[in-house]
Parts: structure tokens; C-alpha cells; sequence
């Protein structure tokens, strides 16, 4: 079957750059399911995208579908004659077209024929519509007199397969074959014979990089070759990097500078504000100190580059100017005085203001510290202060540094460094995959101020929803539970809550709320550990047993994920599955009492009974210091004898005493592998 190259261009006002490249991936996804769906073989398919412009290009696509063979099924052959000329006639055949055939217990005329595959260009414009309709777009726009509707208004639309155009209406343009080149340097409609002219044809004459990715890597690599012109460093990031990518067509980078006086302001507030206002890169020293130089991106190759870098530098002053007077304002006053500001700032509505959450905070944040064998007094202090630095000029206007900025103004006031690490520590980790607090009093504080905020709200009867959760409430209990994993503190999230909930002792959900949080938080623990290439059958047999202490459930999750490794494993995993089924259906009062050795008759129970009481006396103790991986790898040992016994005696015999004495046997056994999980779930 012959094939074409197809593209596609939807041509717009400047696409919003945080999204393009989703836009883009959205696109083409689209239009490679539509293909796949009508049947459309291709060799590949690839995106270009740029602020003006989302592209599709397919290689050697089907210029029709293939042929399809069909079967309609009429009436069945004893209907009346009438019945089987109008089926004949609707198939558009005559009766003797038709052929009978077996249907299940009964015989009908069949009309079978060969349905000829529609054209690509046929199917091409409904593909290409059904894509853009489900891009990813929060709210659509109109523009005009318009009712089309999409992200920004559109301007032209390419479709081209072949060396043809694809007549058809899309968004309320038709097709064509002129795109349209770079909005300053080449503003004139570019025509394409095929699309194999459209990056060569918009990279020249049109002053266009359509390929992402290489306008992407174009910017790097510039970017970098300016910060070599100052013998300095710069630090990319790549979040920063696909945006500014996304904001240009024809990407020049340059080098701007800063009076070198703003360097006394932090460098975090410094750095936000060049990144998140004016999309600058910024560079330091080989020591990693902040230098007074941007590089910006610009999208257009000035003749005159010094323009761009002076314009740069004017708009860039007045807001490093007001960085540098916030900070120099806020430290006329202390943190500590800024306490009683806190009682105009509500928390939430039912659980009072911030004044009142950074007092109940407190309280427990002095309670963990002494748990971690930390120090209460700069936990209590840390504490106290640790909402302050929000009622601060700096972070008012530069939110992301709530924190940091408590830290820097907390160093001013002369409070211990512990206590200002903490202030900056009690939002650690901030994302999945964050630095954790590294001090006792940051742990302290992150851990008790995320344990009453989710008690809290648990206890008002606002947790979470399927879709809604205000106030992070996963991501803060993730958080709870990686700092005392990965720091190895040995705290119980059920004294914790309960601690927490002690501050809310009138609330209507504060009678149940510590089994409903931990619940909630152990149950974050799923995600987290899938993350991390571990069983959810692993995780579900330590979490049927319901250990609330992260530590100990984490040292749990080790040794069943490496005994579920061992060749012995499976067989054990079914024998206790086989025991607690015995088990759940014969309790008794013996079922769980002592096994009574005079009553052991057959050879496989009373090796049963001898390996379970020695294995009993050597793992208590193990279990008792959490050595699960030495206590499972004994307890692999008993395979031989489990499957022995299941083999030679029976459970269910006929005399009560023996079937009992059994039944306990089972019991212990059972009991036995609890110590660490229930591995029935493997």
C-alpha cells in the first residue's frame, strides 16, 4: 500500500509556556490514537511546538485503510420469503447472494462482502479535530465574532499530505499550505510543497526552530557559552530551561549584570525573583556564591544586543530595589514581635487562627523533642517563632520563601542556630523526594506541625476527598513518615496523634480521630513503597498486622521483601493461607492454647511441635529487637516440616482432644510468623 508524509499546523497567539510542551505531547498522542483506531500504518510520528505554533508530522502514512471483510447476519432460513428479499435488498444483493450458515442451534442467510477502506485524507481532518478538541486545556478562549473555542486564538492551519492539501475546516480556518514565520524577523507566509519543507522552509527563510527539543539544547548550550564570557557558573534549571524554550522561537541568549550592593539581600530572594518574574538564569562562583550577573534569553537577534541587555538590567533594578528594602525593612523589627499579628491571619475556620495552631504546636513540637532525645527549649522557642517570618514584607511578596526568610531574620535576631535551621526545616521535605530536616529541632518542628494540622482537620471530620485535599494532607503525612523512616526515629504515630489530639479535646471527630489518622497516614505508605519497586503484596501483609511505628514497619517491609525472595517462600506463604483458613474456620478454646505433647501421635506433627518450640524461644528475643530479616530467615527453615505435616496428618480427626491439640499446634505456628507479618497475603 503506497504512503505519504502527513502534516499538520495549527498556527495561534502565543501558547501559554508552562503547558506547550503537555500541549504538544497531547497532540500528537491524539492524533497517533486516531490513526491506530482507523487503521492508518505509519513508520513514526513526531511533535514540533513553539510560542506560536503546535505541529504534528507522521512519516509514510497508509494513503487508505485496507479492505475489510464483514458478515451481516439476516433472517434465519425458515422466515418468510419476503423477510429474506427485503434483508437482500438492504444489503443491496440479490436473495441468491446470500449464503446460509450455522448460527448456535439455528440456520440464517449471511451477506458477506469485502468493505473498501476509506482514504487518509478522508479521515485525516475528524482525527486531527477529535485530538485538539481533548488537548488538555483548563479553560478554552473565543476570540471575534467566533464561537470556536481553544487556548489562544488561531490564525492558519496547515494540512498536507503528500504534496496535496487536506481540503477541510478546523477551528474555523481551512486548510492551506502557507505556515507563517517568525513574528519579527520574517512576518510573511512561508509556503510548503511537502512536509518534508516544513523545518527547513521555517528555520530559513522564517527564523524558526520548530524541533523543541533542539531549540531546547540550542539554549543550553548558549547559555552556557555566555556564562564562560565571565568565567562563571550557571546554574540551569530545567524546569526554567523548557519555559524559556517555550517562550522563543529564535532563542539568543545575553548576559546582563546587577549593582553588586543586592548581593547583601539573601541570594534566595535574589535568585526568585530573576527566575520566577523575568526568567533569567543566574550564576555563581566556583565557590557557589551568587555573582551580579543574569543571562536572559531573548527572541530575536538584535543587531544591537547591548539594547536588550540595558533594557534588562532597567527592568530588573527596581525589583532586586525591592527585595533589598523588604529585607532591610522587616529586620527593623524581631520575629518574636511579630507574634500577636498572628491572631489576624485564620488557620482554618473551625481550628482557629495561626497564633493559636503555632501555641498548640508548640506543646508538641517540646513533646518531640524530648522523644528524639532533642532539646524541647529550642523545639518550644523554634516553635513559637515558626509562623512569624508570613507576617513579613519579604515573604508577602516572595511567598516560596516562607522559611528560609525566617531563617535569615532568625540569625539576625541573634536566635541559636538550631532554632533558625528549624524555622526553614519545618517545611522539609517540601516535595516528593526533598532533603529532609537535619537537625533535632527541625525534626521536631516539621513532624509537629504536620501532626496537627492532619489531626486536626481529622478531627473536625475534614479529611481528605477523592479529588480534594486543601491542605496537602498526603503529601504532609508522606512527609511524617519519611522523616522518622529515613532519619530512624523510633516514634508511634498513635502517641503522636494522641499528643495532638490532646489540644483538641472538644472537637466532634476527637473521640475516634487517632485510629482514622493513622489509618490515613499508614495507608500513604502504599504509593511509597511501590515507588521504591516493593510488593504491594509485601506492603499488605505488613500492614495487616497495623504496626504504628514507621521505623518498625519499614524494618518489617525489608524482611518480608527479602523473604518473599527465598525458594521457600511461596510454599509458606500458602501454608499459613491454608492455616488461617483452618483456623478462622475452627475456633475453640484450645485452637490457641498449649499443645499438649502426649497427645502428638503422628511422626510429622511431633517434629512440627519440636521445631516450632525451639524456633519460638530463638525468635522471641529477635522480635523483641525488630530483627525481623534474622527471624524470617529461621522460620524458612520449617518448610520441610509444614509441608510434611500438611502431607502425612489430619488436621480434622475424629477424637476432640487430638483435633484440638492440633488445631493449637496450627496456632502457634501461625503465630510464629505474625511476629513479622502475615504472609498468607504474598
Amino acid at each position: 500500500m503506497s504512503a505519504q508524509d502527513f502534516l499538520v499546523e495549527i498556527g495561534t497567539e502565543e501558547l501559554p509556556p508552562t503547558s506547550l510542551k503537555t500541549l504538544a505531547n497531547a497532540f500528537l498522542g491524539g492524533i497517533e490514537t486516531g490513526l491506530q483506531q482507523a487503521g492508518l500504518s505509519y513508520d513514526s510520528a513526531c511533535y514540533f511546538a513553539a510560542p506560536r505554533r503546535l505541529a504534528v508530522k507522521v512519516t509514510a502514512l497508509a494513503e487508505r485503510q485496507p479492505d475489510r471483510e464483514f458478515e451481516k447476519r439476516g433472517p434465519a432460513t425458515q422466515a418468510p420469503a419476503k423477510a429474506v428479499e427485503g434483508f437482500a435488498r438492504s444489503c443491496g444483493v440479490t436473495v441468491e447472494d446470500l449464503i446460509q450458515t450455522e448460527v448456535g442451534k439455528g440456520s440464517y442467510f449471511v451477506h458477506r462482502g469485502i468493505e473498501a477502506g476509506k482514504s487518509a485524507q478522508e479521515l485525516l481532518p475528524e482525527i486531527v479535530a477529535e485530538s485538539l478538541n481533548n488537548l488538555p486545556i483548563p479553560k478554552r478562549m473565543r476570540w471575534g465574532s467566533s464561537r470556536t473555542e481553544f487556548v489562544r486564538p488561531v490564525h492558519w492551519l496547515v494540512m498536507l499530505f503528500g504534496e496535496y492539501v487536506i481540503p477541510c475546516e478546523i477551528l474555523g480556518l481551512k486548510s492551506g499550505r502557507k505556515s507563517r514565520g517568525h513574528r519579527f524577523h520574517y512576518p510573511h507566509d512561508i509556503e510548503l510543497l511537502s512536509p518534508s519543507d516544513y523545518q527547513p522552509k521555517l528555520l530559513a527563510p522564517g527564523k524558526v526552530i520548530v524541533d523543541f527539543a533542539q531549540r531546547m539544547e540550542k539554549i543550553r548550550d548558549q547559555v552556557l557559552a555566555e556564562a564562560r564570557k565571565v568565567n562563571a557558573e550557571v546554574v540551569i534549571d530545567e524546569d526554567l530551561l523548557e519555559e524559556v524554550c517555550a517562550l522563543n522561537e529564535w532563542p539568543v541568549a545575553l548576559t546582563g549584570r546587577f549593582e553588586e550592593r543586592f548581593l547583601e539581600v539573601p541570594s534566595e530572594a535574589l535568585i526568585s525573583s530573576m527566575k520566577s518574574n523575568q526568567k533569567y538564569f543566574h550564576l555563581i562562583s566556583t565557590e557557589g556564591k551568587l555573582l551580579p550577573y543574569f543571562i536572559t534569553v531573548a527572541n530575536i537577534e538584535s543587531l544591537d544586543p547591548a539594547q536588550i541587555v540595558s533594557g534588562n538590567e532597567k527592568v530588573i533594578r527596581p525589583r532586586l530595589a525591592d527585595a533589598a528594602f523588604f529585607f532591610e525593612q522587616d529586620r527593623q523589627s524581631s520575629l518574636a514581635s511579630r507574634t500577636d499579628k498572628l491572631k489576624s491571619i485564620v488557620f482554618q475556620h473551625d481550628l482557629g487562627t495561626l497564633h493559636d495552631k503555632t501555641k498548640r504546636v508548640c506543646k508538641l513540637a517540646s513533646s518531640i523533642a524530648r522523644l528524639i532525645d532533642g532539646n524541647p527549649e529550642f523545639a518550644e522557642r523554634a516553635a513559637s517563632l515558626c509562623k512569624c517570618d508570613l507576617m513579613t514584607n519579604m515573604v508577602f511578596e516572595f511567598t516560596e520563601l516562607q522559611g528560609l526568610m525566617g531563617y535569615y531574620y532568625a540569625k539576625h535576631d541573634g536566635e541559636e542556630d538550631e532554632v533558625a535551621l528549624a524555622l526553614n526545616e519545618q517545611y522539609m521535605p517540601r516535595f516528593s523526594g526533598d532533603e529532609l530536616p537535619s537537625t533535632k529541632t527541625g525534626m521536631a518542628l516539621a513532624l509537629a506541625d504536620r501532626i496537627d494540622t492532619i489531626t486536626g482537620l481529622f478531627a473536625i471530620n475534614q479529611p481528605p476527598t477523592g479529588s480534594k485535599d486543601p491542605f496537602a494532607l498526603r503529601r504532609q503525612s508522606l512527609g511524617v513518615l519519611r522523616i522518622i523512616i529515613e532519619h530512624s526515629l523510633d516514634l508511634d504515630l498513635a502517641q503522636l496523634v494522641q499528643l495532638a489530639a490532646s489540644n483538641y479535646p472538644d472537637l466532634p471527630g476527637s473521640a475516634d480521630v487517632s485510629d482514622r489518622v493513622i489509618d490515613f497516614m499508614l495507608e500513604r505508605l502504599r504509593a511509597w513503597y511501590e515507588e521504591k519497586g516493593v510488593s504491594v503484596s509485601v506492603y499488605q501483609a505488613v500492614h495487616a498486622l497495623r504496626p504504628t511505628r514507621p521505623l518498625d514497619f519499614n524494618k518489617r517491609v525489608i524482611a518480608v521483601s527479602n523473604f518473599a525472595q527465598l525458594p521457600e517462600a511461596q510454599e509458606l506463604a500458602a501454608a499459613n493461607k491454608r492455616v488461617a483458613n483452618i483456623l478462622a474456620k475452627q475456633i475453640t478454646a484450645d485452637s490457641s492454647g498449649v499443645v499438649d505433647s502426649t497427645l502428638l501421635t503422628e511422626d510429622a506433627e511431633k517434629d512440627l511441635a519440636a521445631a516450632v518450640s525451639v524456633l519460638s524461644k530463638q525468635t522471641q528475643p529477635l522480635f523483641a529487637q525488630g530483627k525481623y530479616p534474622e527471624a524470617m530467615t529461621l522460620l524458612a527453615a520449617l518448610n520441610p516440616q509444614v509441608n510434611r505435616f500438611f502431607d502425612e496428618v489430619m488436621v480434622m480427626a475424629e477424637d476432640d482432644a487430638t483435633r484440638h491439640n492440633r488445631l493449637a499446634l496450627l496456632a502457634q505456628l501461625r503465630e510464629l510468623f505474625l511476629g513479622t507479618a502475615d504472609i498468607s497475603l504474598l
